[in-house]
């Protein structure tokens, strides 16, 4: 007689309760008849037919063709057969994450263009630092060129008496700045990833105490008081994390009952339900508990500095690599980030809620995911690239306030984790006697 266990095991290939994404993962026979195609393996016929494009488009066949090419010209071409053939591999074999909306295919595709990403930081990190400004033309022909400086402090006043023509010309440049409405997307977005408020505002008011503690370095983080705290945090920022978070509440409170396309009634039906598969399968706010111990208040504020750390990357690799604030590689970077940041978050709060999975695992997990292994790799690189790159291009040192204050902060962290650790020890060994 087949055990429970076993039966179940046969109809689900794994029940992963991850907080926010609950899925099963269904056998072949268990999909809607219209979408099953696009769940069968085909990867030998897939291996076929990208052999036969890598014959057409390398000439092996016929060698001659290229045999007048340039050498410039041979070389990217045969980098980006390399990415697309790595990339497919990963579309077809890459280890799959909690996520299956809108095909598990999707995030093995992220995984695959996170790891070209992190192979390519990595061989910039080799190189000097004129030679990785130069290497940059690759990839947009706009690049290697030193950029002028921007403060955006320069005048913080707001009424200006000696124009008469816009006497709040400095309030109108900074509210119609293209940047204005890339915060409040920014933070929309990092709302539906984090799915709490309070951690919301601790980013948000974190970020700005690290443009406050690197703008010696960094002219873009040079800003006015009302910038800062007005038009930023209490503005932009505020309107980005309320928006985002009415987006959870909506996902969280909706009623989901997915019925396969072939089973809709009409064309409108049909139509609602392919976009509902750009939608997740289940949504639950995540818990994180940032207070319910000293580890735990460590895991928070680890994922806390690794998000600062990112959005820091972001500024300091343009000031090193001479990238314009509007380039189109900021905004990749930027895209793939949001791409990976998806699951990485999930698969966090999954480890830390130590979920189970009941058909591979019968102990919690140790360990976090790919992505979260992923996502720390990059982080990393793109800070030593930071580090390496801007060596000789800071002449001004941390103000020495700066330096007590974090200092401070510091020791007062490690002292309140110390004295909390203290305190449970302690009311644990009362409770043994």
């Amino acid at each position: 007689m087949e055990s429970n266990g076993h039966r179940r095991a046969k109809r689900y290939d794994c029940v992963i309760k991850e907080n926010g994404d609950s899925h099963l993962l269904l056998n072949d026979d268990e999909h809607d008849p219209w979408t099953a195609w696009a769940y069968k393996p085909r990867t030998i016929t897939l291996l076929l037919i990208g052999a036969g494009f890598l014959i057409w488009a390398s000439g092996a066949l016929d060698p001659e063709r290229d045999a007048s090419g340039d050498v410039v010209t041979s070389v990217k071409r045969g980098v980006w057969a390399m990415i697309t053939v790595f990339l497919t591999y990963c579309l077809l074999q890459a280890p799959s994450t909690v996520l299956i909306r809108p095909h598990p295919a999707i995030w093995r595709l992220v995984h695959g263009m996170a790891v070209v990403y992190l192979v390519a930081l990595t061989f910039l990190l080799f190189q000097k630092r004129d030679d990785a400004r130069q290497f940059m033309k690759y990839l947009h022909p706009d690049l290697g060129v030193e950029l002028p400086e921007r403060s955006y402090g320069a005048d913080c006043r707001i009424y200006l008496p000696e124009n008469p023509a816009s006497r709040f010309k400095n309030v109108y440049e900074t509210l119609f700045d293209e940047f204005v409405l890339a915060h409040i997307i920014g933070w929309w977005g990092k709302a539906i990833l984090i799915r709490n408020q309070p951690l919301l505002w601790v980013l948000s008011i974190g970020f700005e105490l690290m443009e406050l503690t690197f703008r010696h370095m960094l002219p873009n983080f040079n800003e006015c008081w009302w910038d800062s705290i007005i038009l930023d945090i209490l503005i932009c920022n505020w309107f980005g994390i309320w928006a985002g978070m009415h987006t959870v509440r909506y996902f969280d409170g909706k009623t989901y009952k997915w019925v396969g396309l072939s089973r809709q009634p009409n064309i409108i039906g049909k139509v609602k339900r392919t976009l509902g598969q750009f939608t997740p399968a289940q949504w639950d706010k995540d818990e994180w508990h940032p207070l319910q111990g000293p580890w735990r208040f460590i895991q928070v504020l680890s994922l806390c500095i690794v998000f600062l750390t990112v959005e820091l990357n972001t500024f300091f690799l343009k000031f090193c690599l001479w990238i314009p604030p509007r380039n189109s590689v900021v905004i990749y970077r930027l895209i793939l980030w949001w791409l990976l940041a998806i699951p990485t978050i999930r698969e966090y709060n999954t480890y830390l809620q130590d979920s189970l999975c009941e058909h591979f695992f019968s102990k919690p997990v140790k360990k976090v995911g790919a992505y979260c292994w992923l996502s720390l790799a990059i982080c990393i690189v793109e800070l030593l690239i930071c580090i390496k790159f801007g060596h000789g291009l800071y002449p001004k040192s941390m103000p020495l306030w700066l330096v007590i204050l974090w200092s401070s902060v510091g020791v007062g962290i490690v002292t309140f984790l110390v004295l909390w650790s203290w305190q449970l020890h302690r009311s644990l060994e009362r409770k043994r006697r």
